[in-house]
């Protein structure tokens, strides 16, 4: 049986994703003789060159030495996902795009001359190709390794494009809005979370950022009557996904109608 190589790869982020991935590890046991890790600095010193089979690439890009080094990352690897809200629609530092980070630079560091970073914090697709993409704040370690498992046996991980709002029908939640007036994104977010914070009777605030095709503007009014002010909607579309076109329009706009 051949042995895969996996490299594990951190840009900007809080390494939360790559934690819940350490957090699987009486599952990864039945995985390894099939995995090699060639690079996860969060878990090993080991650190082999390329090329890799598989390459799981958390937090967004924000330095130009990043830059360099995911085409590097993309030259090397058979196949590349992108793990987490960071990764895939630029996480919540992606709130700079919005402002002068400049003005950031010169009120946090003594010389900021030093600094060497972006204006704007990016998704990892912005850059290189993306074969999958795990989203949310962090990833969901059911999803995390089924595509695992999927992958190393060739076959495409079956991940979901609809909304939160059919995983919380799959396990029979009772909508947290229509039967308790909670506001909640669930309508416009992607699944694969299995609508975990409606099932414990919060609304979902969208790490998993936007489903395909969202209609938002039909949801604004029902956000309203549930108590939202303009500020709190504004507020709720710039967190983990903010960056994504979606969600970064209602920023930008800075209205909910």
């Amino acid at each position: 049986m051949s042995v895969a190589t996996l490299a594990v790869w951190k840009f900007t982020s809080c390494d939360g994703c790559q934690l819940t991935l350490l957090d699987c590890e009486d599952e990864l046991l039945t995985l390894a003789d099939q995995v090699r890790i060639a690079h996860f600095t969060e878990a090993s010193s080991v650190a082999e060159s390329g090329p890799y089979d598989l390459s799981l690439v958390e937090g967004s890009i924000t330095t130009p030495d990043q830059l360099r080094r995911i085409a590097e990352i993309r030259a090397h690897s058979r196949i590349l996902v992108a793990i987490g809200a960071c990764a895939t629609h630029g996480g919540i530092q992606a709130l700079r795009n919005f402002a002068d980070v400049a003005e950031f630079t010169a009120a946090v560091y003594a010389s900021p001359a030093h600094i060497a970073t972006l204006s704007d914090s990016t998704p990892i697709s912005a850059h290189v190709p993306v074969d999958f993409e795990l989203r949310g704040c962090p990833i969901d370690r059911r999803q995390l390794l089924d595509t695992l498992c999927a992958l190393l046996a060739g076959r495409k991980p079956d991940i979901p494009n609809t909304s939160v709002c059919t995983e919380c029908k799959r396990r029979g939640t009772t909508c947290v809005t229509v039967a308790e007036g909670i506001p909640c994104l669930g309508p416009v977010t992607q699944a694969g979370c299995g609508a975990l914070c409606p099932a414990h009777h919060r609304g979902c605030y969208g790490c998993f950022g936007p489903m395909a095709d969202p209609d938002i503007h039909a949801l604004l009014p029902i956000l309203r009557v549930n108590g939202m002010s303009t500020d709190d909607i504004d507020r709720v579309f710039t967190t983990f996904a903010c960056a994504a076109p979606e969600f970064a329009q209602r920023s930008r706009d800075g209205s909910a109608d």
